[in-house]
């Protein structure tokens, strides 16, 4: 039966490396995902699970990095005997997210490989249940493998994919993703992006007399009953769906916020915020004033806001915008970007601040 285990083998070991791989690139990506699953859990299921929001992000940590480290101790047989139970537990566990987001509509990106491959919920549970039976062929021979490294060697080498794996997820979160793969990546077009790449073409479902009708355009024969709409080239549809920039008096400003050169700062919540990294921005902001247009972006409430630019002592002109829009922005809290003409040209974490002469380098 090898023939059978090695192909499944080196496939559910391929596949976990490659999506831990993509997800150690971006924990805070993953913990924004596991922050909507609690939510979803504890309004659906059960209020306890509320207590994990608060540590999302190290729950995200340790399942990326345990995801890269099943990935390899199936490709080596190490420990088959436990690997292999738990990447059962594992995999039935994802199955039940995927699932329960696809049956119930709750979760509409389960985030399975980051935001490099988008799937849809229906597509992420069948991923799931490929590989439930790839683990299944593998599983009833857990004590007949034999290790490609044994001992120390073994040992050491799964240490110290561990420490690597730790250490690049905890730098992506102390700074930003190695790989951005957002719409809102340096070089990207934010406008561009919020237009289809080519005109969507759609097949409306209609009914008469009890058969079925497809158009490419809407009849004008009112007897059609309208059942349905489906989208033919949805692989064409805008990347950017979601930006929207409104003023204190819910003025939209969008377009504003996409023309000329843009210093942006982004706070997504007020309670979140690293205050100790307002003194950089700040000074950043008083020395590049008059260059660019300095402009903060925030999913908090108006007062709130108030409050705390006064504490920080923030002189700048600030705007709204969604929270879901702004983490995807940058994964930082806050976040400094620049735009010329709605073109992203860089983006930091707050703790990378850039100095004024990149700035001005960067605009001209």
């Amino acid at each position: 039966m090898s023939w059978i285990r090695t192909p499944a083998r080196i496939l559910v070991g391929g596949l976990f490396i490659f999506s831990g791989l993509i997800k150690v690139n971006d924990p805070v990506g993953t913990a924004i995902k596991l922050e909507e699953y609690f939510t979803v859990f504890s309004s659906d299921i059960a209020a306890f699970f509320a207590v994990f929001e608060p540590f999302s992000l190290q729950l995200s940590v340790l399942l990326v990095v345990l995801e890269v480290v099943l990935g390899v101790a199936v490709l080596i047989n190490y420990r088959m005997p436990v690997t292999t139970w738990v990447l059962l537990l594992l995999i039935l566990f994802f199955s039940f997210l995927t699932f329960y987001s696809a049956y119930f509509n709750k979760v509409t990106d389960c985030g399975c490989f980051g935001d490099a491959i988008k799937l849809t919920p229906w597509e992420s549970f069948t991923k799931d249940i490929i590989l439930l039976v790839l683990i299944l062929m593998i599983f009833p021979y857990r004590n007949q493998f034999t290790p490609l490294l044994k001992g120390r060697p073994a040992d050491l080498l799964m240490v110290v994919i561990i420490a690597a794996n730790t250490f690049l997820a905890i730098y992506a979160i102390r700074h930003l993703p190695f790989v951005d793969f957002r719409a809102y990546k340096p070089g990207a077009s934010i406008p561009a992006g919020m237009e289809p790449s080519e005109p969507l073409r759609h097949i409306y479902i209609m009914e008469k007399d009890g058969e079925r009708f497809e158009f490419e355009t809407y009849p004008s024969d009112t007897t059609y009953k309208y059942l349905d709409i489906k989208l033919l080239n949805p692989e064409a549809q805008p990347t950017i769906t979601d930006y929207s920039v409104w003023s204190t008096d819910g003025e939209d400003i969008t377009e504003q916020s996409l023309q000329g050169k843009q210093l942006i700062i982004i706070v997504h919540y007020v309670e979140k915020a690293d205050i100790s990294a307002f003194q950089k921005i700040n000074k950043l902001i008083d020395e590049v004033a008059g260059e660019v247009n300095v402009m903060v972006l925030t999913a908090s409430d108006e007062q709130a806001f108030e409050a705390f630019r006064h504490e920080v002592q923030l002189g700048a002109p600030y705007y709204f915008a969604d929270a879901t829009v702004l983490k995807t922005m940058v994964r930082s809290n806050p976040g400094v970007l620049v735009l010329k003409d709605g073109v992203v040209l860089d983006k930091w974490h707050y703790r990378d601040v850039p100095s004024p002469e990149r700035v001005r380098q960067l605009i001209n």
